[in-house]
C-alpha cells in the first residue's frame, strides 16, 4: 500500500460519520445522534417533549429517506429513534 493510505481511509471513514451524525441533527426534536457500528447503525435520541410515538415512527422513516437521498453509503444504515420518558421519586 502506498504511504499515508490508512490515514486517509480514517479521514474518509470520520467524515462519513460526522456527514450521518449531522444529518440527523438537522430534524427538528432530535436531541442527541450517535453513529456505532462502523456508521451502520444510526440510534437518534430525540426530546420526548416534542417527538410523540407516532412523530418518532415517521422521524426515523424521514432520516432513512433524506440518508438515502443524500449521502453515499456502502450497505445500509439502521436508524433507530429512541424517545424515553423518565419518573423518578424517592421514598424517605
Amino acid at each position: 500500500t502506498r504511504p499515508g493510505a490508512r490515514s486517509e481511509n480514517t479521514h474518509i471513514y470520520i467524515n462519513r460519520i460526522a456527514k450521518l451524525e449531522k444529518l440527523a441533527l438537522s430534524f427538528k426534536g432530535v436531541a442527541k445522534v450517535y453513529a456505532i457500528q462502523a456508521g451502520r447503525d444510526l440510534r437518534v435520541i430525540v426530546n420526548p417533549h416534542e417527538i410523540s410515538d407516532n412523530d418518532a415512527v415517521i422521524l426515523a422513516r424521514d432520516i432513512s429517506q433524506k440518508i438515502e437521498n443524500e449521502l453515499q453509503y456502502p450497505g445500509q444504515v439502521r436508524v433507530s429513534v429512541i424517545r424515553e420518558t423518565r419518573s423518578v421519586e424517592y421514598a424517605h
